[in-house]
């Protein structure tokens, strides 16, 4: 039946009219805007509070995340104690499991982010941990984990990744990078299709509680095709997704058939497409595995860990691209964000540039100045997490002091690239960290802390307005997905995509906008969430 939202502050996101009283939706889709509503509609009359366009995520991991309610529960575990006590705790709640597999830990907790089995030994000896950092490029293990996994001393370093070593030689328990994390993951047990299917549907409740209609799931591997699908069948999926299928370095060439048919597979739906590739450019500051120009303070030999050979980058994004691929790219270090650039400007001069999907650098943390109006000449998406852009203990501790004062403030420049004429969209990469698009607002807001004022801005001159955060979260997400004729503005022709706030984020202090809550979510103008229903 149709309805309509009166008596209401409606942000519409689109530039012509951004602000409207009310909303009438029918068949799920926005027929008008401040009108009065039809006499056969059903009317909710929203007491003056706040509606905004659904949020979008561009670039999360949905089945990561879900993964994580089914092990001990470690995310925001405070201190290595409390780490042991909850790994102790589920060991002990599950017998029968065989291996014991968990994330995500705080990786500042320990200095250098080095993290030693024999902790892990002195709760649970008898049976195989592996559990994931925050950062998802590194694990910590025990030592019957590294017992199967055959690791010793004499194990050498694998080509794409570190064993942590202690001073004799031995592996201490901490694996950074695809390789090394894949020694020890490749003797895991794989979950069960109930079991992902079951991730699936823990991550979709978790997006819908915080608004997000639409994510960019960013990391796919094969077994995963399946248990969307899956899903799908079952009904699971309330959230719309597309997915990042993961180029490998070695074997992309290979990699191409399997693209094509798993995007035939999956479709092309608006609740389900695979449009995109996923590549790793490189690792990350704070393990001093992201692709930086100069070397790392305190080792200057040491320029990161490139996961490609530049030029063959190039000419898998330009493979992908004739294909009809997104590039969804992670670049951290300035070595790994020029070398991503220079991929796709590769692709756009084999292929030509106005007929393909608009590609997608993510995270974009360490940025050289002189590449930021190429964001505008490529037409290159911007995905930031903005979350990162504070000073919290994971800069303070790890990557600042890595980098040193003069490329600490190269970091997240937001502020920057939309002045430069770039396009930008938002994202979580959750489970790394929060999945609640208004905590990251916040700080791509205030470049503060959320919650902590007594730690001051950060790079404040990167901060950008609320409106130009909603939008980025939004139209931004849209634009990433290539639906901005859908979804993502509030406005006659669009689905009815529509979350409503507990309070009015535009009449309040900025760093109070991560105490407030969604209290609604529709999709298709099908209530798919709403904070009554949460016991």
């Amino acid at each position: 039946m149709p309805f309509s939202i009166v008596n209401a502050r409606v942000f519409t996101g689109a530039p012509s009219a951004p602000w409207a009283h009310s909303v009438r939706i029918s068949d799920g889709i926005i027929t008008a805007l401040d009108q009065t509503p039809d006499s056969g509609d059903d009317v909710l009359d929203a007491g003056g509070s706040l509606f905004l366009p659904s949020f979008g995520d561009g670039h999360a991991h949905p089945v990561f995340g879900g993964y994580e309610f089914l092990g001990p529960q470690l995310k925001g575990v405070d201190g290595i104690d409390g780490l042991l006590a909850s790994v102790k705790e589920f060991a002990n709640a599950n017998p029968d499991a065989e291996w014991i597999v968990g994330g995500s830990y705080e990786s500042w907790l320990a200095p250098n982010g080095e993290f030693d089995a024999a902790w892990l030994d002195s709760v649970v000896p008898d049976r195989p941990i592996v559990l994931r950092a925050t950062d998802y490029h590194t694990v910590w293990c025990n030592s019957k984990a590294l017992e199967i996994a055959g690791v010793t001393a004499d194990t050498p370093d694998p080509e794409l990744g570190w064993i942590v070593r202690r001073p004799d030689g031995s592996p201490m328990g901490t694996m950074r990078e695809w390789d090394a994390v894949d020694m020890i993951l490749k003797h895991v047990p794989a979950f069960s299709m109930d079991q992902q299917v079951r991730a699936l549907e823990l991550a979709c409740a978790e997006f819908a509680r915080h608004g997000i209609t639409w994510v960019q799931d960013a990391w796919v591997d094969p077994p995963m095709i399946a248990a969307y699908i899956e899903a799908n069948k079952r009904g699971t999926l309330n959230v719309r997704f597309n997915l990042a299928l993961r180029a490998d370095p070695r074997t992309w060439r290979d990699q191409l058939e399997w693209f094509a048919d798993a995007r035939s597979a999956i479709g092309d739906s608006l609740m389900l497409s695979c449009n995109t590739i996923k590549f790793f450019a490189d690792g990350v500051i704070e393990g001093a595995t992201a692709a930086v120009v100069d070397g790392y303070v305190g080792d200057p030999h040491n320029h990161g860990m490139p996961c490609w050979d530049w030029a063959e980058l190039g000419e898998c994004v330009a493979a992908i691209d004739g294909l009809g691929f997104q590039a969804h790219i992670h670049a951290i270090g300035d070595e790994g964000l020029t070398e991503a650039l220079n991929a796709i400007e590769h692709a756009q001069r084999v292929n030509g540039k106005a007929s393909h999907p608009r590609p997608v650098i993510t995270h974009v943390q360490m940025l050289n100045p002189a590449d930021i109006t190429r964001f505008a000449s490529l037409g290159v998406i911007a995905n930031f997490e903005a979350l990162w852009a504070c000073n919290d203990p994971l800069q303070s501790e790890l990557t600042a002091p890595r980098i040193g004062p003069e490329r600490e403030m190269w970091q997240y420049p937001i502020r920057s690239i939309l002045d430069a004429g770039g396009r930008i969209s938002m994202g979580s990469d959750w489970p790394v960290s929060t999945q609640n698009p208004l905590e990251c607002m916040e700080v791509a807001v205030t470049r503060m802390v959320p919650g902590d004022l007594s730690i001051g801005a950060w790079n404040p001159n990167e901060r950008i307005s609320l409106e130009e955060a909603i939008v980025a979260y939004t139209a931004g997400c849209a634009v990433q997905a290539g639906r901005e004729k859908l979804w993502g503005t509030l406005e006659v022709g669009k689905v009815a995509d529509i979350v409503q706030l507990s309070a009015d984020i535009f009449e309040m202090e900025p760093t109070s906008i991560h105490d407030v809550t969604v209290t609604a979510l529709w999709r298709d103008g099908v209530k798919i969430f709403s904070h009554n229903d949460v016991h």
